[in-house]
């Protein structure tokens, strides 16, 4: 059983505006890195997020970037259970998975964001910390929606 899944929602934005909310580090920190993100997405580049549900900042390293279409990432895996479960802490593994988010113009005006994430060992933690970070990356989806449509940061005071 390979682990991998993929979440996707749609932005009523122009996908230029829908992109550059993810790799300007000013406007990630806005809605999701509540701890801060430094660093622009660019191909080859390692940039830093820090969340407060699991706090420390970390490096994220930049694999592939096509404007307005496609940012691939890696980052370190870890197996265990969900990062904010009340009194589980995931262990980091000694590889990392790989995340891929795709953004698609659509005819409306909107923009369609698939995010896609791979690369997990075949055991319960890595099982557990699978359904953690794809629970983080539909709450990233949420967020994103809310405060580029609305202004609204969903995430301000939810972990802290």
């Amino acid at each position: 059983m390979e682990l991998k899944f993929r979440v996707a929602a749609r932005i009523a934005k122009p996908v230029h505006e829908v992109f550059e909310a993810v790799a300007d580090p000013a406007k990630l920190s806005n809605y999701f890195t509540t701890g801060g993100a430094k660093g622009r997405i660019e191909t080859g580049a390692t940039v830093e997020w820090d969340f407060h549900d699991f706090p420390g900042a970390f490096p994220v390293y930049v694999i592939e970037v096509v404007e307005d279409q496609k940012i691939v990432l890696e980052w370190q895996a870890s197996e265990g259970e969900a990062h904010n479960v009340e009194g589980s802490e995931p262990k980091d593994a000694d590889y990392r998975t790989r995340v891929t988010m795709n953004f698609k113009a659509l005819d409306d005006g909107r923009t369609l964001v698939e995010i896609a994430e791979e690369g997990w060992r075949e055991n319960q933690g890595a099982l557990g910390a699978s359904y953690g970070n794809c629970q983080g990356w539909s709450q990233m989806l949420c967020a994103l929606k809310a405060w580029i449509e609305y202004g609204i940061n969903l995430r301000a005071g939810m972990y802290k």
